[in-house]
């Protein structure tokens, strides 16, 4: 691949943490400051049920969901929102705990193909150009798995020639890219978690770190580091909330041959050293950093990231990556003045159970709640650039998706006070030169 091509791809966003499974964009020349009235809309469609990120790649983006009784791949230009294909097929999942019941894992681009895995656990195989299926499996049939608490949520990873999946029983299933074959199965103690495995190079070596665990009685859960060539796992650590009803559903953070999960419902985050040699040791512990299914941000020696599993008492949290030191904690908060038939109305808004982007040496945080802030995140504090309210819709937990300057939101629940459905919106970021 010649440099030119390397730097296109590296724009791309083709599964849910971006290029780079960090969460951390190298786009720059982004608005400083929002217009009046917010980023420009460049366009918008309608969606349906689920909360997957759509994925980007060339002139190729990927939005999985659930309109109707069908879960859906819809290829749109990612320019104009203009369709170009469609894939779908039917569905009859629904949520145990009331919530929406499409997709939760974001469609992964790799090469000339796309992998797709449903709330049902039907797994695809997907040609990016024309949309048609090259091999599908039924992972929750084949198996013999129940139902997880939210159905399958796990985004897979491609290393290679191959399709990593937190299945749950075995933990973690590699298949072949090109067949859907299985090339090798890894651990039997975890079932499937919310985290989606990633990728890193540890003392000069590829590894892949499974966060797995999700409802099991009594709850259990951990990491897997293992080799994607052959699924030999390197080592295992136990990590996991002693309620049933919990999950591990925040992606690992990898850096300096260190791995840091977290949970949010009791035994909160660990950092592990890796061995050379295998093996790894605990560097601290800090039950008081506990993400939930927002993936912590490493930057210049500290983790930033969202405490807690609870709207109200979620908060913003800095910690010391060498020692685990908590150097503060936020919850941003404000008011919103709403047009309601009984005249207006004042709400106490905040960020929450947003997500966060570092990116052009700030950090993007889309809130909980449909806004869309500028922060300055240092560990020093919390310092707010500038915010917008881009719609007024709860469970905005879908991380966005930056691309070329394009900003790609889910809106995931109707709007009620802008009778808005939910939608896939893009908003243009760049500078005006």
């Amino acid at each position: 691949m010649n440099v030119l091509l390397l730097v296109l791809a590296a724009l791309d966003w083709p599964s849910l943490l971006g290029p780079t499974y960090n969460m951390v964009s190298t786009e720059t020349n982004l608005l400083q400051k929002f217009p009046p009235g917010g980023p420009p809309i460049v366009w918008q469609v309608n969606k349906g049920d689920g909360y997957a990120s759509p994925s980007i790649a060339g002139d190729r983006l990927l939005l999985f969901h659930r309109p109707g009784n069908e879960e859906v791949v819809d290829c749109l230009n990612p320019r104009d929102g203009k369709p170009i294909w469609r894939f779908a097929y039917p569905t009859t999942y629904r949520d145990r705990f009331g919530y929406n019941h499409g997709p939760r894992a974001s469609p992964v681009i790799a090469g000339d193909s796309v992998f797709t895995f449903g709330a049902e656990g039907k797994l695809h195989c997907l040609d990016l150009a024309t949309g048609k299926a090259r091999w599908k499996r039924d992972i929750m049939s084949e198996f013999k798995l129940k139902q997880n608490f939210f159905g399958v949520g796990s985004t897979p990873l491609v290393e290679g020639d191959k399709l990593i999946v937190n299945v749950g029983s075995p933990t973690v299933v590699a298949f072949d890219t090109r067949t859907g074959k299985e090339r090798w199965r890894a651990g039997n103690e975890w079932g499937p978690s919310y985290a989606s495995p990633v990728p890193a190079m540890i003392h000069g070596q590829r590894r892949v770190f499974v966060f797995a665990g999700g409802e099991s009685d009594p709850p259990n859960g951990g990491l897997l580091c293992l080799d994607p060539a052959d699924g030999k796992i390197a080592f295992t650590f136990p990590w996991r909330g002693r309620r049933f009803e919990s999950v591990n559903a925040s992606s690992p953070v990898v850096f300096n041959n260190r791995v840091f999960i977290s949970e949010c419902y009791g035994s909160g985050g660990a950092l592990l050293e890796a061995q050379a040699n295998g093996g790894c040791s605990l560097v601290w512990t800090n039950k008081k950093f506990g993400t939930h299914f927002t993936t912590s941000i490493y930057k210049d020696g500290y983790l930033y990231g969202i405490d807690g599993y609870v709207m109200q008492a979620a908060r913003l949290v800095c910690v010391e990556a060498a020692t685990g030191k908590e150097m503060w904690g936020a919850q941003p908060v404000w008011e919103e003045t709403v047009t309601t038939k009984e005249g207006p109305r004042k709400l106490v808004r905040g960020t929450f159970r947003g997500s966060l982007l570092s990116v052009d040496g700030r950090f993007l945080c889309l809130g909980e709640l449909g806004h869309l802030l500028w922060l300055d995140l240092t560990p020093q504090g919390c310092r707010q650039l500038d915010r917008v309210w881009l719609f007024a819709a709860q469970e905005t937990w879908t991380p966005p998706v930056l691309c070329r300057g394009l900003l790609y939101v889910c809106q995931n629940a109707r709007d009620p006070f802008h009778d808005t459905p939910p939608r896939l919106l893009c908003y243009d970021l760049r500078a005006k030169n």
